[in-house]
């Protein structure tokens, strides 16, 4: 399966603080967390699309469309559940229906997105246990969160960098 590129909207720094108390709060408590990943580029994001290529005019058409949209506030509420044996934890986001519109018109126009749909979300941890999944919940609580995404960029794994938009 080949790396999957991605366009990206992130978190303003407060917000980024947010996703990183998540993040420390369960390597705190020895589960796993995103902070396991140690690659350069890892930063809490919400990924708009991924697909095996992106286009110069991907780019151009995710920074003209949902740049004069930014920044947006988004709700960091729930907890969600991805994946199978092993899962992926992530913080749900609610996010107004012009920043949803915006993201399915930019989606429409890549070709070989890899989900159908979005689903507005921070992963928090990738590979966990299913028998871990209670003391996940536990640490991380029941408390929502304003979250103002402000950014986007671009993740190209190939050439192992990302760039803002």
């Amino acid at each position: 399966m080949p790396r999957m590129h991605a366009i990206e909207l992130l978190p303003d720094d407060a917000g980024t603080e947010v996703v990183r108390r998540d993040w420390q709060a369960l390597r705190d408590a020895g589960l796993p967390s995103q902070l396991d990943h140690r690659g350069a580029t890892n930063t809490p994001h919400v990924t708009v699309l991924a697909a095996p290529a992106l286009r110069a005019e991907d780019e151009r058409a995710a920074a003209r469309v949902l740049g004069p949209l930014l920044p947006r506030e988004a709700r960091a509420a729930g907890v969600a559940l991805l994946g199978g044996h092993r899962v992926t934890v992530v913080r749900l986001l609610d996010v107004d229906d012009d920043l949803v519109r915006a993201v399915l018109d930019v989606r429409a126009e890549v070709p070989d997105v890899q989900h159908l749909g979005w689903l507005p979300h921070v992963t928090l941890a990738r590979r966990v246990p299913r028998a871990d999944v209670p003391a996940v919940l536990e640490v991380l609580g029941h408390a929502d969160a304003a979250v103002t995404l402000a950014g986007l960029r671009r993740w190209d794994p190939d050439a192992g960098v990302a760039h803002l938009l």
